[in-house]
């Protein structure tokens, strides 16, 4: 299967299914001499894991990472770092009923259309659970960037309708959905609680803010910065839609409202979202990603089976009722991906 590779310096293959034995990843591109241990990459596997979150699912995976390559007394050698997680809970009996069933708003159909076979255990390599490769990734990643004083931090801006009024970073990796406004977190919560009674999940949006990236990142004309944060987030299966800086609200703006004036000291305003031209600004890159709703629900919903036969399904099993918080290191890891690509790129040129 192609397509499982990101980046052109600092490059991530991910592989391995929900349901098999394990899944990992493997890194090229990473400089020698960062320090690195598997307990730097385990902080942010657990961020990511089963049952950290509100209504969260019941699999409980440890996610514990090993390292089989790319480092030597502690730091990392410039090969290839090639990192392992063992799947430990994983109950492929619980979707037997789903092998010639096609699920709606997961990839069963599509997956059986492009290779005229599929991994009905949970997905597969389409499952969300291939991000905990990803997350690993990214803490490679973020390890290069802090080198250079850069800071990916990601957070919860929306869920279930309900919006953030307040910024607080600090409550944001305190609190259970990593949501920066403690009121906003607390009806988050609620709607979670009655979407679950309901038999029912909630989607929402992930905001992630880079800070102390330097101007002059990003290449023309196809893998402008803004292109390729684009393409690292619509990567992960949930999400629909990203935004840079001002977004779709540019769209209603005037240019005199949506051009970012600039001063002595810098640009006096940010809806540029740090991205000119593809090429960053000096300034924060403020991203906004949709995530939709988890499509494994209880309620019944009318599908097929892979004879063309209508069946109504009612998915059972351990799930989540929505991908946050889960979802925030992904992203965070994804977009310290790219600038970490990006980064390693720039130092070829100048």
């Amino acid at each position: 299967m192609s397509g499982n590779t990101f980046g052109i310096v600092f490059r991530v293959t991910t592989w391995g299914e929900s349901h098999g034995k394990a899944l990992g990843a493997v890194i090229d591109g990473c400089p020698p001499g960062l320090e690195l241990s598997e307990g730097d990459i385990q902080r942010d596997l657990d961020r990511r894991a089963p049952g950290r979150g509100p209504r969260s699912s019941a699999r409980r995976e440890i996610d514990r990472v090993e390292i089989l390559s790319g480092i030597f007394e502690g730091r990392t050698t410039g090969t290839p770092i090639s990192l392992v997680i063992l799947n430990r809970d994983h109950d492929p009996s619980a979707y037997d009923e789903l092998r010639d069933v096609f699920r709606p708003g997961h990839g069963d159909f599509t997956y059986h259309r492009k290779y005229g076979i599929r991994d009905h255990r949970g997905g597969g390599r389409a499952s969300g659970r291939e991000t905990a490769a990803r997350v690993a990734a990214g803490t490679v990643a973020k390890k290069i960037l802090a080198a250079e004083g850069i800071k990916v931090l990601a957070y919860t801006a929306e869920l279930g309708g309900v919006a953030i009024a307040k910024f607080d970073p600090e409550a944001a990796e305190k609190g259970a959905l990593r949501c920066p406004d403690p009121e906003a977190a607390r009806i988050m919560e609620a709607k979670l609680d009655e979407a679950f009674r309901r038999g029912d999940t909630l989607g929402g949006v992930a905001g992630v803010i880079v800070r102390g990236c330097p101007a002059g990142l990003g290449e023309p004309v196809f893998d402008k910065m803004d292109a390729d944060i684009a393409k690292a987030l619509m990567s992960i299966g949930t999400v629909k839609g990203v935004e840079i800086g001002a977004g779709f609200r540019a769209a209603g703006m005037a240019g005199s409202e949506c051009n970012d004036p600039m001063g002595p000291d810098g640009f006096l305003s940010n809806n540029a979202g740090g991205i000119l031209a593809g090429i960053t600004t000096g300034g924060d890159i403020t991203i906004r990603a949709a995530c939709k709703p988890i499509p494994s629900i209880a309620a019944a919903q009318d599908t097929i089976d892979t004879r063309g036969n209508p069946v109504k399904l009612s998915v059972r099993g351990r799930h989540d009722v929505s991908v946050f918080p889960r979802i925030i290191p992904v992203c965070e890891a994804m977009a310290a991906i790219v600038v970490a690509d990006h980064l390693l790129r720039q130092k070829a040129v100048v």
